[in-house]
């Protein structure tokens, strides 16, 4: 199987303009999908509260402005909604996008999401209580025509992922790591085809110098790829080697459509 290859829309801003933008990008340099977080908010740097696009309403938006990109999530919260609740959104975006276009990803969040639940008076519960409902979600989003993942690298999270889902997503780690994770759970998958994916953040520019230099500018700090489109692409075709069906692309500078092009016309065709 060829690797397909998206991007993260800029999903924490106040407008939805650059996150339109972004993907029209990518659909024109020839990526595969577009991918939205699900959050409430989140915190820069310096503790400051950074508004975000609701997922649902910004993968509508992007439905309707596209015609070809697949359009995900990464990864709806299991927590954040009733089972009902989520499972009707996403039947209502197969209905816009058609099923094929439409890629669902579910997980159970972490700690970086207790602040948001408990803001909003949602209970975060135990790592125990999380899976549950993620195992749940999962069960009834499923089998509705199109593809349900599980993202996450818990242990825990990984079983729910061979057990019930049609596919999983890493974020972050090395290729190594991923390879062996990836191994075991096509053994242990309970559903065919079983797609493994990986995603993780990354700083591009022209070239290695040009990316340093924005990964500085940018603060990007550790786990980050940073290079031109040669380094970048040897990078990523490590996780390619190791199995992944799907890289989940996530650029620092999120806003910027240059990232598409880059991504979709100087380092798509060297991984295939």
């Amino acid at each position: 199987m060829t690797v397909k290859v998206g991007i993260t829309l800029p999903s924490f801003r106040d407008e939805v303009g650059p996150s339109l933008a972004v993907a029209a990008a990518a659909e024109a340099s020839g990526l595969d999908g577009v991918f939205a977080y699900d959050h409430l908010f989140r915190r820069d740097a310096q503790g400051n509260r950074r508004p975000a696009l609701e997922m649902f309403a910004l993968m509508g938006a992007v439905a309707g402005a596209t015609e070809r990109v697949a359009v995900g999530s990464l990864v709806a919260r299991a927590t954040l909604r009733p089972y009902a609740t989520l499972a009707n959104g996403f039947d209502t975006l197969a209905r816009i996008l058609g099923p094929e276009r439409l890629l669902v990803a579910i997980g159970a969040g972490d700690n970086e999401s207790r602040e948001e639940n408990e803001t909003f008076g949602l209970a975060f519960g135990t790592v125990a209580e999380r899976v549950a409902a993620l195992r749940d979600a999962v069960d009834e989003v499923r089998d509705r025509g199109y593809p349900v993942w599980v993202g996450g690298s818990d242990p825990a999270v990984r079983e729910v992922a061979a057990a019930h889902a049609d596919g999983w997503n890493r974020w972050g780690g090395g290729f190594e790591r991923f390879r062996e994770q990836r191994a075991n759970l096509q053994n242990a998958a309970a559903r065919s085809p079983f797609t493994v994916s990986w995603g993780g953040l990354v700083v591009l520019a022209e070239d290695d110098d040009a990316a340093a230099a924005k990964a500085e500018r940018l603060g990007a700090g550790d786990h980050v790829l940073v290079g031109g489109p040669d380094l970048v692409a040897g990078d990523l075709r490590g996780y390619v080697e190791a199995g992944a069906d799907w890289l989940m692309i996530g650029p620092v500078d999120s806003s910027d459509p240059e990232n598409a092009r880059i991504l979709g016309e100087e380092i798509l065709p060297r991984l295939r």
